[in-house]
């Protein structure tokens, strides 16, 4: 119980779900229900196809209320920082997470609904001489989850590679019709509206495309000797270190340059 209550205390504030069954068990949240009926003219639909937008239309031939109820019930279990529901069916998703690499990591690299980077950079490192299909995709799959979890959208643990992406990694043939690069950018402009909080020092996301940009998009402050154009645009960057030293010096003279 102690467990569960600590997935649903946010910085301090009571999520709903910790109070639910003794101050509110009957809360239920209300939603706007709007639906527009213009017409629909034979005429516009290629216009419509042409924003992308015309398979909305069909809504309104084909539309359902809300069930209150039960999205009230969804969002109880929301977790707002790891943007997953957190179920009470913790076994399944081990058994799925057994099922898609072949084996269960040991327990203290487990963490609730988290494996510890380390657990498979050790098992995954070395590539066997076993080229099955389904050693490959083991494999393949291994380097996605650290790939999504500790570059694209990194979080503050930095060490761990979560369950939110066993549904992507399942089906390797559909993750090309993801739009990963918008999804990477509105995780990057989440990350960065936070540090917005003056007691916030931990910036996280994948600050090496943001530096990317600045680079591109700000010559005065692009390094020296880095003119080799490369795809990724990211990679032309690829051995740029910067000096770990006068960092409070160094970002005065940035945002003097900035002004």
């Amino acid at each position: 119980m102690e467990d569960e209550r600590r997935l649903y205390r946010l910085n301090g504030v009571t999520h709903v779900a910790e109070t639910i069954n003794e101050e509110m068990p009957t809360r239920c949240i209300y939603s706007v229900h709007r639906q527009q009926n213009m017409p629909l003219h034979d005429r516009i639909i290629p216009y419509l196809e042409r924003a992308g937008l015309y398979h909305l239309t069909r809504l309104n031939a084909h539309w359902f209320w809300l069930d209150e109820p039960l999205v009230s019930a969804f969002i109880e279990r929301w977790q707002h920082e790891t943007h997953t529901f957190h179920m009470p069916f913790g076994e399944p998703a081990w058994e799925w997470f057994q099922e898609l690499f072949g084996e269960l990591p040991p327990p203290d690299k487990r963490k609730l609904y988290t494996v510890h980077f380390t657990w498979f950079h050790e098992r995954f490192r070395v590539l066997p001489a076993d080229d099955s299909e389904e050693t490959m995709r083991i494999y393949a799959r291994a380097y996605i989850m650290t790939l999504l979890s500790t570059q694209l959208f990194i979080d503050k643990s930095g060490n761990r590679v979560h369950f939110r992406w066993l549904p992507f990694v399942a089906r390797l043939d559909d993750m090309d019709s993801y739009s990963w690069g918008l999804a990477a950018l509105a995780w990057l402009y989440r990350c960065m509206c936070r540090m917005a909080n003056r007691n916030v020092t931990i910036l996280v996301g994948p600050l090496q495309l943001l530096q990317s940009w600045i680079f591109w998009r700000f010559p005065t402050l692009r390094p020296q000797g880095f003119n080799t154009f490369s795809f990724p645009l990211a990679s032309r960057w690829a051995t740029y270190l910067p000096t770990s030293d006068a960092k409070e010096q160094k970002i005065i003279q940035y945002r003097l340059a900035l002004d």
